[in-house]
């Protein structure tokens, strides 16, 4: 009887971890997210020419071995200067994601858990604000105020933060009702437990996924103020700022203006494919 208890306890398999599953769509969105990452922090090494530098006399010249995406109004290499302005769209995007959606995701939270006159008067003040379009409120403050990068950081932030407010709420408002809450309230947990170990685990895949499409927006608005001339300002620029720069190029089939909203269009849609993977594998992380 013992030999068979030990031989079936030897044939059992360890329990196995969590599983990572991915289909085609979601690694090339990965793949396209982690290039422009890289190409974002690795910008001034793996630009063939400073940014800033009349390399070519022929203005909006065609793609040739020396220059990969041809040379935009002024001759300058417009390979380098997307290289650089992927710093510019990819860091301002990312930094104003990550403030809009944690202050947005830890106050509905907050707003769920103690409800009353906090959640009312919260969920009423940003439900106006959330009415602003938001391309318009971009443009009235930074048209006010002036443009610099913590500006635009912070009123993408305003921006998106009430939205993210009232996802994160309605997730937690669910949960917050069902028992395994009220059994740790019932034994009198703080409101930050059962924010942090409660409510915010079984939330986070839902979270997650408005992030990056939250990110998608912003990066939207943000090439939008830019090709408005009220985004990143010369001698830098963002991807944005490169369309609008070359627009006049477009009747003459340059190249210039075409490369940079390829790479918009690129970021954005990776972040698409990789969010509608998400799902999944949140799933099969919790079997």
């Amino acid at each position: 009887m013992a030999d068979t208890v030990s031989h079936t306890l030897s044939e059992d398999k360890a329990p196995e971890g969590p599983k990572f599953v991915f289909n085609w769509v979601g690694r090339i969105g990965l793949a396209v997210i982690v290039f422009w990452a890289i190409v974002a922090i690795a910008g001034p090494f793996l630009a063939p020419h400073p940014p800033g530098e009349i390399v070519d006399w022929d203005y909006f010249g065609p793609v040739t071995s020396e220059f990969w995406m041809g040379t935009d109004y002024l001759g300058r290499d417009i390979f380098s200067r997307i290289i650089m302005g992927a710093r510019y769209t990819v860091g301002i995007a990312l930094a104003a994601v990550t403030l809009a959606c944690t202050i947005g995701v830890l106050l509905g939270m907050i707003a769920a858990v103690a409800g009353g006159w906090f959640d009312m008067i919260l969920s009423r003040l940003l439900d106006a604000f959330n009415g602003i379009p938001s391309l318009l409120f971009g443009l009235v403050v930074v048209a006010a105020v002036g443009s610099s990068i913590p500006i635009l950081i912070m009123t993408l932030t305003a921006i998106y933060m009430p939205g993210s407010y009232r996802f994160a709420r309605a997730l937690a408002v669910n949960i917050n009702t069902m028992d395994f809450v009220t059994v740790a309230r019932a034994r009198g947990e703080a409101t930050p437990y059962l924010i942090l170990r409660e409510i915010f685990p079984n939330i986070l895949g839902p979270v997650l996924a408005d992030l990056g499409l939250r990110f998608v927006f912003i990066v939207l608005v943000l090439s939008g103020l830019s090709f408005l001339g009220l985004g990143v300002q010369p001698p830098n620029a963002d991807w944005g700022a490169l369309v609008r720069e070359n627009i006049e190029g477009l009747s003459l089939g340059a190249p210039a203006v075409v490369f940079p909203s390829i790479a918009i269009a690129s970021l954005t849609i990776s972040v698409n494919m990789f969010i509608d993977n998400l799902p999944t594998l949140i799933r099969d992380r919790s079997e």
